[in-house]
């Protein structure tokens, strides 16, 4: 009865799981917003300075102000989701998705408007300070003609201007309205205004009007009064902003992105699935289960907290599958150890999911610490994609360490699959008898014949040579950076059709804006991406487009950065890289000891310069999409490392004193090979996903894709060939000095007497 109990109630998880989320999915996909990458619009980052000119900092009521008074301005273009972001206390970043126009936008924006009334020798009879404050609001006239109405704060003021104009001859009574822009906006718009106020209308005062409410009239379209109206209601802003940043992204090239990335996820997902089914059978089908519920629970988690889902968060999700695979894969890799040396179904589960723990802890918190100085360090959609990696983390770790081991205990402990481990991908001619008293880590491998530690000396010769080569190339070519480093404007169209340099070249010398730095790329040549060392003005933006859209029928994607932001993304991504390498060397010697952390960071070290060189020889463009590559690897690239160490410290401990280099160097090989079968699964599943991305994928983050790729197998080379013998290079100076290692001293230091892994 306990046996079918256990099987009904795993049939009814699963049931609660495809009801849940089938009847919820949908709701929840529509519900998530959408990046500008991934639905269109544009983000600009603004830098706030006094007007005066002479103060030197800005209090935070100042930048509040300021940032509310764009809010109500965004109010008035009907934004769903606008994003408005104080950042270092004098920058504030603005994200609009789905605008449309967003000429329009940016000019309303950065506009400051003061609407003034005058007579016709330019006298000033009323201005700004005379209207109510959010009084404006756009309606229509009798004849149906566009209109704006203000309300006055005082109608006996209106009613003596226009009773001293209505007493002068005919022609000399008109109220002339004026659009004045005032000092202090670094805009292209606002300049040429300030030299050329706008004029409205010129109604004639004919009698005395005390009222409180005034129509302004003219030759509006519905857009020109709403925009018009808003401008008025915000009233002028409290700083100057100069704009330091600026990305565009058109409805069309994000829709695409968008398609293009969930099918190479799709497909990424996919192949890891099947994968799993196939090697591990029973527990592949459990894995299949909780992978579902982890993707289910990250959208919903994004959800409710009202994230903004970008292109690079969803690389992060297609990501997150892989490391989640890799708690199921530590896992039952134990599992089938412990069947392998004759223990029940029910044992090896139980051992399996007890001693694998330490491992998949480790690998977890060394991920999140990467995850977590990118998300401190990085902006916008960077930020985006920390976010969704910490989310993906503690969603893979309560899947795949609480989910997974619930279900498959229920299958496990039903005792219909007792003796029969062929389900889980142990074949039986490899399963030792209970008589012959095997231990797991007395189980032979593939690589017994393969002296890791003995022949180091080899890898480490190869990789000095690679990373002199390295430096080499990189003194030679140098990286290509992109905007996001040396400043400037990023010009990316994507079209239907095939596209060559020389029409671009036209389109963009006719347009008056020339440059030798074209690239084409897209499967079928259908992508056009331009670099300028000059940051454009909205006007220059505004002209670019125009030529783009006439010529090409479509709205290109377009990025300034000044010298300033460039810099500080350089800067911080140094400090990250830093800052995340003190985490993980902290936190490695805390849970096992100094050395293994020195060896883990020289190997990543290794590997991140490694990716620096070939992005360098390839010629492919650096921007900050790549620095969170880098910090990704430096945080799952060391999940290898940590494996192999936890075995090495397991074997420690079973080891007893040790008295010579051999023994230390025999435990190092064999916690290698041990460790070789998992760690290769491990970034295969992730390999799948990546090279999904890389081909399927948006060409925005096909270069995110590639220095992943790069990474996880620099990262796989050195766990293998580098970081384990490094820390027996350290280790074995330890018994030079002593003569001997006592073990079971330093177990203490470890924090445990029992193997833990």
């Amino acid at each position: 009865m306990k046996s079918r109990g256990r099987i009904v109630a795993f049939l009814l998880l699963l049931v609660i799981f495809a009801g849940t989320i089938s009847s919820t999915a949908s709701g929840i996909l529509k519900d998530i917003n959408l990046g500008l990458d991934l639905q269109g619009g544009f983000e600009v980052l603004y830098e706030l300075e006094p007007l005066d000119g002479e103060s030197t900092t800005l209090s935070e009521e100042t930048v509040a102000d300021t940032a509310e008074a764009l809010n109500n301005r965004i109010n008035v273009l009907g934004v769903s989701e606008p994003v408005i972001q104080v950042e270092q206390q004098n920058r504030i970043r603005v994200q609009l998705p789905g605008v449309e126009d967003q000429a329009a936008a940016r000019e309303l924006l950065a506009t400051e408007a003061n609407l003034t009334f005058r007579d016709v020798n330019d006298e000033l009879m009323l201005d700004g300070t005379d209207l109510v404050e959010g009084g404006a609001q756009a309606a229509f006239g009798q004849n149906g003609q566009p209109i704006v109405t203000l309300q006055l704060k005082d109608p006996n003021k209106f009613a003596q201007v226009t009773e001293e104009l209505a007493a002068r001859p005919f022609g000399q009574n008109l109220l002339v309205i004026w659009l004045d822009f005032e000092e202090g906006v670094d805009s292209y718009e606002a300049e040429r205004m300030k030299a050329d106020p706008k004029f409205v209308s010129a109604p004639q005062v004919s009698q005395r009007i005390s009222s409180t409410n005034v129509e302004i009239t003219g030759v509006f379209t519905t857009d020109e009064t709403r925009n018009l109206a808003g401008v008025l209601n915000a009233g002028a802003l409290p700083v100057k902003l100069t704009e330091i940043f600026s990305t565009s992204v058109g409805a069309q090239f994000g829709e695409q992105a968008l398609e293009m990335t969930i099918l190479a996820g799709i497909i990424g997902i996919s192949v890891v699935l099947l994968f799993m089914l196939v090697y591990y059978r029973l527990p592949g089908l459990v894995a299949v289960i909780t992978l579902s519920v982890f993707i289910y629970l990250i959208l919903l988690v994004f959800e409710l907290i009202n994230g903004v889902l970008t292109l690079p968060g969803i690389a992060a999700i297609v990501l997150g599958v892989g490391m989640a695979v890799d708690a199921n894969i530590i896992t039952y890799e134990r599992i089938k150890e412990e069947l392998r040396v004759g223990r029940s179904i029910k044992e090896a589960f139980k051992l399996g999911a007890k001693q694998s723990f330490s491992a998949i802890l480790d690998a977890n918190v060394t991920s999140l610490l990467a995850a977590a100085v990118l998300f401190y360090f990085g902006t916008s959609s960077v930020k985006g994609f920390a976010t969704t990696l910490i989310i993906s983390i503690l969603a893979s770790f309560i899947t795949a360490v609480w989910g997974s081991r619930l279900l498959l205990g229920l299958l496990v402990n039903s005792g219909m699959f007792d003796n029969k481990p062929f389900l889980f991908g142990v074949s039986t001619k490899r399963v030792h008898t209970p008589e012959e008293n095997m231990e797991t880590l007395d189980l032979s491998t593939p690589f017994d014949k393969i002296d890791f530690v003995g022949k180091r000396k080899p890898f480490y010769i190869l990789s000095v040579f690679l990373l002199a080569a390295g430096i080499a190339m990189l003194s030679i070519f140098q990286l290509n950076l992109g905007i996001d480093f040396s400043s400037g404007t990023r010009v990316e169209v994507m079209t239907d059709g095939p596209l060559t340099s020389d029409e671009v070249r036209a389109t963009i010398e006719a347009a008056g804006y020339e440059t030798d730095d074209i690239v084409i790329s897209g499967d079928t040549s259908n992508i056009a991406v331009l670099r300028y060392v000059e940051d454009f003005t909205q006007q220059e933006i505004a002209e670019l487009k125009s030529s783009f859209i006439d010529e090409f029928g479509v709205e290109p994607s377009v990025s300034t950065v000044s010298p300033t932001v460039g810099q500080e993304l350089a800067r911080n991504a140094v400090y990250a890289l830093a800052i995340a390498a003190i985490g993980i060397i902290i936190y490695v010697a805390f849970r096992f000891e100094w050395r293994f952390g020195v060896s883990a960071i020289v190997a990543l070290l290794h590997d991140a310069f490694f990716m620096i060189a070939i992005f360098s020889i390839l010629r492919l463009e650096v921007d900050i999409t790549f620095i969170a590559a880098v910090l990704t690897i430096v945080g799952y690239s060391i999940n290898d490392t940590i494996v192999t160490f936890d075995r090495i410290r397991e074997n420690l401990h079973s080891a007893g004193a040790i008295q010579t280099e051999q023994e230390l160097a025999d435990i190092v090989n064999k916690s290698l090979r041990q460790t070789l079968v998992r760690s290769v699964i491990t970034v295969l599943t992730v390999v799948f996903v990546v090279v999904s991305l890389i081909f399927f994928g948006a060409p925005s983050i096909q270069n995110f894709s590639i220095a992943l790729l790069i990474g996880l197998i620099a990262g796989t080379y050195s766990s293998i060939f580098i970081a384990a013998q490094l820390w027996f290079d350290l280790k074995r100076k330890q018994l030079f000095k002593k003569g001997t290692i006592d073990v079971a001293a330093e177990k203490k230091q470890w924090g445990s007497d029992e193997p833990v892994v």
